[in-house]
């Protein structure tokens, strides 16, 4: 395939574009060595370009080795991963460091996406085994403990479930076992995951202790007004009083250098990234193909809609990270290999309906 017709170029700029105003950013609030930056970049568009190659249909065969692949990452990460911040999530091959948990989000796209067309959701039985199947990954990261990518690939098993036609009682029911539950969830938290749903719920009971997260994430947006402070100037984000300014946080970063009027840009070249993927997968004929499409799409809003809540204060701090904005390699470079694929099943498909 020629390489300049194997890109969707419109595709590829709305990434780039996000990109570009996410390393603005980055740079501007000296949140980094920007050479360690620059190679996972340059990395994360290589993979991009690799993944757009290669025929999304060959994945098919491999739907349970990259399954299998996945858990065992996951538990290697767990026995013998790098412990910072109390949490067990990254794996140190000396030269290199990776999060597992971010890595194999399109490995579990591409298998389970792949498994889920062999189950009938139709029956409890098909349902439940794969839900049996799914609790591995979950189990693991929940115990990194990463509370935010485990709501992330809830919703991931959720979207797939949805996708092949999953009967709402099922979902009724796996709700009502969630809300029994809940006591259960609770004390399986780590306590700085507790004091973060405490201080969504009264942030100025403790504003110098478990409040501090949230109550400068919105001072800091609040600042950014109208037109923002402008590029290194905000002092929430510089002088360091804005914690996780580079991940958890790097919307209200944002917000405070470029105001509204640079969230509103972000959101629209969001909203367009988003629109392109939903509108190029109705004209997919290959379901395989709509589905990861689609489940790379709730991907993406999952994680930017909980990102931008968690910054404006309207849900609880979960550490997870913007898409294609905050720091970190290991996200940016799943993200680019899962909008590779994508890539390459918009082109595939477009040349099956010319030929």
């Amino acid at each position: 395939m020629n390489f300049f017709k194997s890109i969707d170029w419109v595709f590829f700029l709305l990434i780039s574009l996000l990109i570009i105003l996410g390393t603005a950013i980055l740079v501007s609030i000296g949140a980094f060595k920007f050479p360690q930056y620059l190679f996972y970049l340059i990395f994360a568009f290589i993979c991009f370009f690799i993944f757009a190659q290669v025929d999304y249909r060959v994945y098919k065969s491999f739907d349970f080795p990259f399954y299998v692949l996945s858990v065992f990452l996951l538990l290697i990460t767990f026995l013998l991963g790098k412990a910072t911040k109390g949490a067990v999530r990254w794996l140190d091959l000396g030269f290199i460091s990776f999060q597992a948990s971010e890595l194999v989000k399109p490995l579990i796209i591409l298998s389970l996406v792949h498994l889920g067309l062999k189950f009938n959701f139709q029956k409890l039985k098909d349902s439940l085994l794969f839900f049996f199947l799914f609790s591995p990954l979950f189990i693991l990261i929940f115990k990194q403990p990463d509370l935010g990518n485990t709501i992330i690939y809830f919703f991931i098993f959720l979207f797939i479930f949805y996708l092949n036609h999953g009967r709402w009682l099922f979902f009724i029911g796996a709700f009502l076992i969630f809300a029994f539950s809940l006591p259960l969830i609770w004390h399986s938290l780590q306590e700085y995951q507790k004091q973060r749903i405490i201080s969504f719920i009264h942030p100025t009971s403790d504003p110098l202790g478990v409040g501090y997260h949230l109550i400068q994430a919105m001072v800091t947006v609040g600042s950014g007004r109208f037109l923002g402070k402008g590029l290194g100037v905000g002092t929430q984000s510089t002088l360091r009083f804005l914690p996780e300014r580079a991940t958890d946080f790097i919307f209200a970063s944002l917000a405070e250098e470029l105001g509204f009027l640079g969230c509103v840009l972000l959101l629209l070249l969001f909203f367009l990234l988003l629109l392109k993927i939903l509108i190029g997968s109705f004209d997919l004929k290959d379901v395989y193909g709509r589905n990861i499409a689609l489940v790379v799409f709730s991907m993406i809003f999952t994680q930017l809609m909980i990102n931008v809540g968690m910054n404006l204060g309207i849900m609880p701090i979960t550490g997870i990270t913007l898409p294609l904005i905050s720091q970190g390699g290991s996200s940016l470079l799943a993200m680019m290999i899962s909008l590779g694929i994508v890539n390459n099943i918009f082109i595939v498909n477009k040349n099956l309906l010319n030929d």
